[in-house]
């Protein structure tokens, strides 16, 4: 199958499918792939790579670097909770703290044992730093790598008509009531939606792909995963995004090596973010900047994202082996 092809949400899940049931019930969408699991393995690999999607995104968008990293790493990717294949989630509970939450879960749930690289896009990278804070411990021992893709630290959505709405529900203390209508019309929002639009495909265009890397099979991809994912959920994570400030889990990353990848025309988290992010990182961290490319860098310089998720894969390795 062509790695760019959009495969359907719907029928059976692929080979390598599992389930992970979080403590709050919810069924988390999980495959494994890559050294140890190809043929039904015990999960014992030299590294494991654990990829997290980005926001109304599924683990599919992470495709062109699955393939790339099969025949080197254990691979680990998951959908989180309600996107993709994974469960519904309540509103209340569309927080970056509790998808770090979920990471955790995955991981323990998957790879309890050996070295794992933890790789990040957007709100995927987000879910990465919030792990970090709730359990440093694991920073350094168990995880040992990690790749951040056009994500931020923090001081993400500060203006806008939907942000300034946003932050005056919250100063009202009106958020939870916010959220509970907001599950009372799902169906009727989502019976209305329509998708697949011409002025969708422009607004993708506009928000996700940069100067000059987007054509029109890619923007479609995007535009048709997006879109999967239920406009209540999407609603209720942009609430998050503003109490999003997970600079003090930058320090934990100290630990160990990271790769931060930005993109210069990058209009959801703008490169300042990502080169914010490595600056505090200090030396442990390697930016690599993409002139021209927007926040669907992986889709649209895919041989420069590989070539830093494997270069840091061999700084991993040289770091393991010098200690």
């Amino acid at each position: 199958m062509n790695p760019l092809q959009l495969p359907a949400p719907a029928g059976p899940p692929p080979p390598g499918s599992r389930t992970v049931v979080t403590d709050d019930g919810v069924p988390l969408h999980v495959e494994v792939d890559g050294l140890g699991d190809r043929a039904g393995g015990d999960g014992s690999a030299p590294l494991t790579v654990v990829f997290s999607h980005g926001f109304t995104a599924r683990l599919v968008e992470w495709d062109l670097q699955r393939a790339a990293l099969r025949d080197r790493a254990r691979l680990v990717l998951w959908d989180q909770r309600g996107h993709g294949r994974s469960g519904w989630t309540r509103l209340t509970r569309a927080t970056i703290d509790r998808t770090g939450r979920d990471l955790g879960q995955v991981l323990d749930a998957t790879t309890p044992t050996g070295p794992v690289v933890l790789a990040g896009h957007s709100m995927g990278g987000m879910s990465v730093l919030a792990l970090a804070r709730q359990r440093p411990e694991l920073f350094g021992d168990r995880i040992v790598g990690v790749f951040l893709l056009a994500t931020s630290a923090g001081g993400l959505v500060e203006t806008g008509v939907l942000g300034l709405a946003i932050k005056l529900i919250r100063k009202l203390r009106l958020l939870s009531l916010y959220l509970r209508f907001l599950q009372l019309i799902a169906p009727l929002l989502e019976r209305f939606r329509r998708r697949g639009t011409a002025l969708g495909r422009r607004v993708t265009r506009r928000l996700l792909f940069g100067a000059d890397d987007a054509d029109l099979d890619k923007v479609r991809l995007v535009q048709n995963l997006l879109e999967e994912t239920p406009l209540p959920v999407a609603m209720a994570f942009y609430a998050t995004f503003l109490d999003h400030d997970e600079t003090e889990a930058l320090e934990v990353l100290k630990r160990v090596p990271v790769t931060v990848v930005a993109a210069t025309h990058d209009r959801l988290t703008p490169a300042a973010h990502g080169r914010h992010i490595a600056e505090i990182v200090g030396e442990g961290a390697e930016l690599v900047v993409v002139p021209g490319a927007g926040h669907s860098v992986n889709l649209t310089r895919t041989a420069v994202v590989d070539q830093a998720l494997t270069g840091l894969l061999d700084r991993v390795q040289a770091t393991r082996k010098a200690g």
